[in-house]
């Protein structure tokens, strides 16, 4: 039986910087004093230095700003203005990460897999793409959508199964998330802070049977139970609506706590326990959610280094970030490391796969 395997990633970001000029437009609209002193402390400590949008730095803007300001207070966009957007913006930035995947023929592509939960229109961005680079007119197109930071797990398992059905198949898989067009006009510091966290980035990964880069192992999700509520994605009048609770990085803690507890081979770490995993790609969605991956897994110091260096670089870009981490993973590893991908997303569910470096 075929093994199925990442050939190769490519990961890109759009060109604007926005950090610094989020936390200089988001902090006067919190109510000054203690809530604005927690902001700035957990700006601070929130171990990110970069994020990137769609969105230039100047269309963060005040109420009475000149100009064509994106975020204007007291006149946020509708939701129609966010989706206009996306439909502009994200075919361009999914074929610059193709581009740096180096597809030396696109028509060989057999499939392609869309995984994004920040934007719809039909026809689909899979479509969009698919005549964009000149793919096959028999393409097998999938779209992964609205599954959260933990839908490139479920993509890539797509990937594999196409593999194993036809060893011949070349998959194609797009994670493409635009975080900041939803930017939501609020005085909760709850809610500013989860915006803190998010940027912009696409990934493309190529899968096939042929055996260099990442083979992919066997793919596991768990729920943890009484979580769904930590984690929700709405669609209102004005963008997609997240809730992040700050139930979530305990929550975590302790499932992975009772998963290490386990020997049995049932369970994420199927008996063998964190000693059998050389490399960690773990999806980066806050500084509080990869310290408890730490701590429930009780890993050394550095274990995690990757997935922190990819959200100080970037944020969080919901599905795309692991596949950052992949990245810089196949980038460096050593041939014949075994690693564990993880991922979290609404329900709350934990999306992992084994792998190994070829």
């Amino acid at each position: 039986m075929p093994t199925a395997h990442i050939n190769r990633i490519g990961a890109v970001h759009p060109p604007h910087d926005v950090h610094a000029a989020f936390v200089a437009f988001m902090r006067p609209a919190l109510p000054p004093g203690k809530t604005r002193n927690v902001f700035d402390r957990m700006a601070a400590r929130a171990g990110i230095v970069h994020r990137y949008s769609v969105l230039h730095k100047d269309g963060l803007g005040e109420a009475d700003a000149r100009g064509q300001k994106f975020y204007r207070r007291g006149a946020y966009p509708g939701t129609a203005a966010r989706m206009k957007t996306y439909e502009t913006h994200a075919p361009d930035l999914a074929a610059r990460a193709v581009a740096a995947l180096g597809l030396e023929n696109p028509a060989e592509i057999t499939h392609l897999i869309v995984a994004s939960c920040t934007g719809f229109v039909a026809p689909g961005l899979d479509q969009v793409l698919a005549q964009q680079l000149g793919l096959r007119p028999d393409l097998q197109r999938t779209v992964v959508g609205f599954m959260g930071c933990a839908a490139a797990v479920p993509a890539l398992r797509l990937a594999q199964a196409a593999v194993l059905a036809d060893p011949a198949a070349r998959v194609l898989v797009i994670n493409l998330e635009l975080c900041t067009l939803h930017l939501q006009e609020t005085t909760d510091i709850e809610t500013a802070l989860s915006f803190l966290l998010f940027g912009d980035g696409c990934a493309a990964a190529l899968v096939t049977a042929e055996e260099t880069g990442i083979a992919l192992g066997d793919f596991r999700a768990a729920t943890i139970p009484d979580s769904a509520h930590c984690i929700t994605w709405h669609i209102g009048d004005q963008g997609f609506t997240m809730y992040l609770s700050g139930e979530v990085p305990g929550r975590i803690t302790r499932a992975l706590r009772a998963e290490t507890a386990r020997g049995d081979a049932g369970g994420l770490l199927r008996g063998e326990g964190t000693q059998a995993i050389d490399l960690w790609a773990v999806h980066g969605g806050g500084k509080t959610v990869l310290d408890a991956v730490q701590t429930g897994l009780n890993l050394e110091e550095n274990a995690l280094a990757t997935s922190r260096g990819v959200l100080a670089d970037h944020g969080n870009m919901s599905s795309a970030t692991v596949m950052f981490a992949l990245k810089r993973i196949l980038d460096v590893a050593e041939r014949g490391k075994r690693g564990l991908a993880m991922a979290f997303g609404p329900g709350m569910v934990a999306e992992t796969f084994r792998f190994r470096v070829a």
